[in-house]
């Protein structure tokens, strides 16, 4: 196992982590420089925060830091209520490979989606299975596209509590069903982004993730499951806080093969993104050498 305790060369901030300093928006340019005035090779933003300064920008700045990408931050959400809206779903994602390409990802991240209209508290069905057929067809669709360009697609399985609204794949075993079914090959084309706070509790994390091997292992986000956790969406905890065994588990991904960055990606609403961005990334860089 690699040994993170001497520098933080394969540390990524997720920037969703400093999406927010002293309680206001952090743009993205602030946060690349942030970046590379500590030395962090690598991030992923979010397709808002890169919206909000301009793709042409961003792809510019990055390559003047010499920061380069872990991931990008985020296609799916594929079902909907009609053919209509899964037909812009699917434009969509098309827009976010290109997007990645041009940043030069090495994966686009899949939040799948589900029970179209959740979100907002009114489903437009209740019918789950429905939708992970919608999910099917939508990665389906996008990888023919994504093939053509390069652009590898990583499904993110999100926990249980989340299969309603944001995503109806929830177990790597799910994930890398779909992965064998689409790409047969395991060429590289389709993946997985691994979560350790989606994924700590499965009990057979540690076979699926040798059933995954090198090739399907596309991403490796870290952060810390928080007793209690006072909201389940925006109150991660920074990696040490919490009861997620991270060396364990990314022991079980460098044992098949995974040699990428570990992506700290923490949402939270009542502690980190309160407070200062600088001192939330001193934090990660530390924390990358003790815990994960």
């Amino acid at each position: 196992m690699r040994d993170f305790s001497a520098g933080h060369e394969a540390l990524s901030i997720n920037t969703a982590t400093v999406r927010k300093s002293l309680g206001q928006d952090w743009p993205l340019d602030q946060i690349i420089d942030a970046c590379a005035q500590r030395g962090i090779r690598a991030i992923s933003p979010w397709r808002d925060q890169v919206a909000a300064v301009g793709l042409s920008a961003v792809a510019q700045q990055l390559k003047g830091t010499g920061i380069t990408l872990s991931g990008y931050c985020r296609g799916g959400f594929f079902p909907a209520g009609d053919a209509a809206g899964r037909k812009a779903a699917l434009e969509d994602n098309r827009r976010a490979v290109d997007e990645a390409k041009t940043l030069g990802a090495p994966c686009l991240v899949l939040v799948v989606g589900s029970l179209p209209g959740a979100l907002a508290g009114a489903p437009l069905y209740t019918d789950i299975a429905r939708a992970r057929t919608e999910v099917r067809d939508g990665i389906a669709a996008t990888l023919e596209y994504a093939r053509s360009v390069g652009m590898p697609l990583a499904i993110e399985p999100l926990h249980p509590m989340q299969a309603a609204e944001r995503a109806c794949i929830n177990t790597m075993e799910q994930a890398l069903d779909l992965c064998d079914e689409l790409d047969p090959g395991c060429t590289g084309a389709l993946g997985l982004a691994v979560d350790a706070y989606h994924v700590w509790w499965d009990p057979k994390l540690q076979s699926q993730i040798a059933r995954a091997g090198a090739s399907r292992l596309l991403a490796w986000h870290v952060c810390d499951w928080l007793t209690p956790t006072r909201d389940l969406l925006n109150d991660r905890g920074m990696m040490g806080d919490g009861v997620i065994e991270l060396k364990k588990i990314r022991g079980w991904m460098e044992a098949a093969g995974y040699r990428g960055f570990a992506e700290v990606e923490i949402f939270s609403a009542q502690d980190w993104w309160l407070r200062d961005g600088a001192e939330v990334l001193d934090t990660c860089i530390a924390r990358h050498r003790s815990a994960v």
